[in-house]
């Protein structure tokens, strides 16, 4: 007979932390970690058990956990996620918080000019939603747009969304196609840009190749989205960019080359230069 303590110590044995095991068990048993501890000695069923061997099977295969949990927490909200879009990392919570500063200076930009207007956000390449969605929640008065080139990756945002209750326009859209005509106060993005030969792509094998790589030297989507910056972003508007670790130089030359002013490279909380951002000119 299996218990919550056999099934548990199998797990630990064959190589899958504690820590997921734990979460996985607790969510196939629909209860807490605190109360599967506290009563190891509970059976599985058979049907239990196969499930739960099935779930083994894939964490060991190598898919994430958030996939198997159907959930991950970013900046403070529960978002849903599935294989149609990236897991949210916590080190995009920095382009989060980087544009809420934009946000609280426009703010105070319009309110001493007399501007009721509101502030205009445009998430591209939104996957779950987890960057339109967390700013949303942190300044309910802004509009946020969301776009995604993939029709799975808005569904689960638009779910996300309505399970929050937080209002985003989510359209269908690849990069700035799509968007004519719209005019944004910021604009954030989380693009792929890891390296067509990267070896780390073969670790992230589980998760869509599109909101990974471009491939080439991965600079492909960063190169197009700030390329094609200059009419939608109004004077004075703020771009945003996540990259990879290396490629923080080559994304400010990019946009001191399309006349972006007040380029900065963030660090994450490892230290490593993980988000770039400048200004369109006021003038």
């Amino acid at each position: 007979m299996t218990t919550v303590a056999t099934a548990l110590a199998d797990a630990r044995r064959r190589g899958v932390a504690s820590l997921d095991a734990q979460l996985l068990l607790a969510r196939l048993l629909a209860t807490t970690r605190t109360r599967l501890i506290a009563h190891d000695e509970r059976p599985l069923t058979p049907a239990e058990a196969a499930r739960w061997e099935d779930s083994l099977a894939r964490r060991l295969a190598g898919d994430p956990i958030a996939y198997l949990l159907g959930e991950k927490e970013f900046h403070g909200v529960t978002l849903e996620v599935d294989r149609n879009v990236l897991v949210p990392r916590p080190e995009t919570e920095l382009l989060v918080d980087w544009a809420g500063e934009a946000v609280a200076a426009l703010t105070s930009e319009r309110a001493r000019s007399g501007d009721p207007g509101p502030i205009r956000v445009v998430d591209l390449g939104t996957g779950s939603g987890a960057i339109a969605l967390a700013l949303k929640r942190a300044h309910p008065h802004l509009t946020a747009t969301a776009t995604d080139v993939s029709a799975g990756a808005l569904a689960v945002a638009r779910r996300n969304a309505e399970r929050l209750g937080l209002a985003i326009e989510l359209l269908e859209a690849s990069w700035w196609d799509g968007l004519e005509g719209r005019r944004f106060d910021i604009a954030i993005a989380n693009p792929p840009y890891i390296a067509g030969d990267d070896p780390h792509l073969a670790t992230l094998m589980h998760e869509p190749a599109l909101a990974l790589t471009p491939g080439g030297d991965g600079l492909g989507a960063l190169r197009a989205i700030v390329a094609g910056a200059s009419a939608p972003l109004l004077p004075g508007g703020w771009l945003f960019l996540e990259h990879g670790f290396d490629q923080a130089a080559a994304v400010r030359a990019l946009l001191a080359a399309a006349g972006f002013a007040a380029v900065e490279t963030r660090r994450d909380l490892a230290g490593r230069e993980r988000a770039t951002g400048g200004r369109r000119p006021s003038f």
